[in-house]
C-alpha cells in the first residue's frame, strides 16, 4: 500500500516528504527521501497503512507533532476512544477508515437499504462473507465488521452469519446476502486490485487538510 500510494501521489498533486518503514534504512527511516524534520511546517499528512499494535504507537506520535493522519490499518477497533481522546487533545485531524475504496463506502450505503426493505420480512436471514489474500491479519476484515453492523443499524436485528477466506493474492472480495424461504439477494463488492485504496487514501488526505477532528470516508465522499 506504501509502495501504490507513493507512486500515485503525484496524480493528486501530492509530494513524498519522508517514509517509516521497518524494512527499510536506519530506524525504519529512509534518509534519502526524508526533505523535512517530522514537525516542521511544510508536511502536512502522516498516512498509514502498517499494523494494528503499531497504530496505537504511530497516530499518538504523529498528532502530538502536529500532522493530520489518514489511517488505513484495521484491527485497532478497542482502543478507538483512546485515539479520539489524543485526537481531540492534540487539535488535529484524522480520517479512519477500514477501507478507503469510493465503491466500497456507497456499497455500504446499498447494503443498508437492502436490510431497511428486508428487515420486516422475518423469513429472510443475513449473512456476510469476505475474502482477502493470504497475508491479512484480521479476520473478519475491517471493512466487513462496517457493513455487518450498517445492516444492524438498518433494522436487520436478527443474526448475521459472518465468514472469511484467506488465500492467494486477493485484493478483497466482500458479500453480502440475504436468504429467503426460496429465493436468494445477493449484493457483492469486489476490487480489481489495491490502487482503490491507495487512490482513497490520497483523496482523505487532500481533504483532511487543516480540518479538526475525527472524521471518515463517508464524510470525505459527502454521504
Amino acid at each position: 500500500m506504501g509502495k501504490l500510494v507513493e507512486s500515485l501521489a503525484g496524480d493528486y498533486g501530492c509530494e513524498v516528504a519522508g517514509i517509516v518503514d521497518p524494512l527499510v534504512g536506519k530506524d525504519g527511516v529512509d534518509s534519502d527521501r526524508w526533505k523535512r524534520v517530522p514537525g516542521v511546517p511544510g508536511i502536512d499528512i502522516a498516512i498509514d497503512f502498517s499494523a494494528p499494535d503499531a497504530v496505537m504507537t504511530n497516530v499518538p506520535a504523529l498528532a502530538r507533532r502536529g500532522f493530520n493522519v489518514v489511517v488505513g490499518t484495521t484491527g485497532w477497533g478497542p482502543h478507538e476512544p483512546e485515539l479520539r481522546k489524543i485526537i481531540a487533545e492534540t487539535g488535529v485531524g484524522i480520517v479512519a477508515a477500514p477501507n478507503f475504496s469510493t465503491g466500497v463506502v456507497a456499497f455500504e450505503a446499498i447494503v443498508a437499504h437492502a436490510a431497511k426493505l428486508l428487515a420486516p420480512q422475518t423469513d429472510f436471514s443475513a449473512f456476510l462473507h469476505e475474502a482477502h489474500h493470504q497475508a491479512k491479519r484480521d479476520a473478519p476484515s475491517g471493512t466487513a465488521l462496517q457493513l455487518k453492523d450498517a445492516v444492524k443499524s438498518a433494522g436487520f436485528s436478527r443474526p448475521i452469519d459472518v465468514s472469511s477466506t484467506r488465500a492467494g493474492y486477493i485484493p478483497g472480495t466482500h458479500t453480502v446476502g440475504f436468504d429467503g424461504p426460496a429465493e436468494t439477494i445477493t449484493l457483492t463488492h469486489t476490487a480489481r486490485d489495491r490502487s482503490a485504496f491507495a487512490r482513497g487514501a490520497l483523496t482523505a488526505a487532500q481533504w483532511v487538510k487543516g480540518r479538526k477532528g475525527w472524521f471518515t470516508m463517508r464524510d470525505v465522499l459527502g454521504l
